[in-house]
């Protein structure tokens, strides 16, 4: 690593030890964005998408985005928004880790806490014979006692009052962890659809492919750059079902990212992201970058820091 890489990734690190003291949102992210990315941030006059996205979590704030984030209470407003037959069913939740009863779940499922990101604070279960409950209680357990807002800045995390959830188990035994269809959603549409494939909790980062709405192959991450543009991947069968759900979840959002999972013919609904990589993706060519932020169109700013 070079002395410049050092240096940043040491006053990161230290930034986000004080983040908690640091109380002006707009310099906050203004020094991360730097840290992180070795590029200066705008927020006057944001060009790129990573950029729109650091604006809008200083200026676009709206009670709604909490309930839309916290895992547990998403599943209510989006059930009621495209039907319940899209909703992974909750087993169980508890308010803490010291309620959990393992005794009273089935052999398979799935434990994460509410307010968890970037797949942190999950735990897949699918022999409860063979399943480790110290350590599944002490992932969710550290999930409990992590809060996301103040290092990203992620208004919408701030007042989650975390808790901890079961799922049933929608997992094969060819893919436990199914593939993540991730939708782009820019000022009420869906254009793009980012696939992720081989997510395991805890491992290495999986591997993604962007599509648009023709499911053709978009060489918008740095590692395509090589790719065939004639690349492709199985296309779901309902997939332009899985395009009006994102279409119909994104209204009246500048841009949201939807995750829905596409098991055995099923569309199950993940979650609803408001900051791609919060902002700090790194993964994507800086001409994506430009063109994600030409489709993003800020709205007027609803929260004065």
């Amino acid at each position: 690593m070079s002395f410049i890489g050092l240096y940043r990734k040491t006053a990161k690190n230290l930034l986000k030890l004080f983040a908690p003291l640091i109380k002006n949102d707009r310099l906050f992210v203004t020094v991360m964005y730097k840290l992180r990315t070795g590029r200066s941030l705008d927020l006057d006059n944001p060009l790129t998408f990573n950029e729109k996205l650091q604006w809008l979590k200083i200026y676009n704030r709206h009670d709604r985005q909490t309930s839309i984030v916290d895992k547990l209470a998403v599943k209510d407003i989006v059930g009621k928004a495209i039907g319940q037959q899209y909703i992974i069913p909750t087993i169980a939740s508890w308010a803490s880790v010291s309620d959990v009863d393992f005794d009273a779940l089935p052999d398979r499922f799935v434990i994460k806490t509410s307010h968890g990101w970037g797949g942190k604070g999950v735990v897949i279960c699918k022999d409860k014979s063979q399943f480790d409950r110290t350590k599944a209680l002490k992932v969710i357990g550290r999930s409990m006692k992590k809060r996301n807002y103040a290092k990203l800045r992620e208004w919408p995390y701030k007042n989650i009052r975390p808790a901890v959830l079961v799922e049933e188990y929608i997992g094969t035994d060819v893919e436990p962890v199914p593939t993540d269809y991730k939708f782009f959603c820019f000022n009420g549409r869906a254009e793009y659809v980012m696939v992720c494939r081989g997510r395991i909790p805890g491992k290495d980062k999986p591997r993604y492919y962007f599509f648009d709405r023709d499911w053709n192959f978009k060489p918008f991450n740095k590692v395509d750059a090589e790719t065939p543009h004639d690349f492709t991947l199985p296309k779901p069968a309902r997939i332009d079902e899985m395009f009006d759900i994102a279409d119909r979840l994104c209204k009246g959002e500048p841009h949201v990212r939807v995750d829905l999972y596409y098991v055995n013919d099923k569309i199950y609904f993940g979650e609803i992201t408001y900051f791609n990589a919060s902002g700090y993706d790194n993964d994507i060519s800086e001409e994506t970058d430009r063109y994600f932020g030409s489709l993003l169109t800020l709205p007027s700013p609803s929260y004065k820091p």
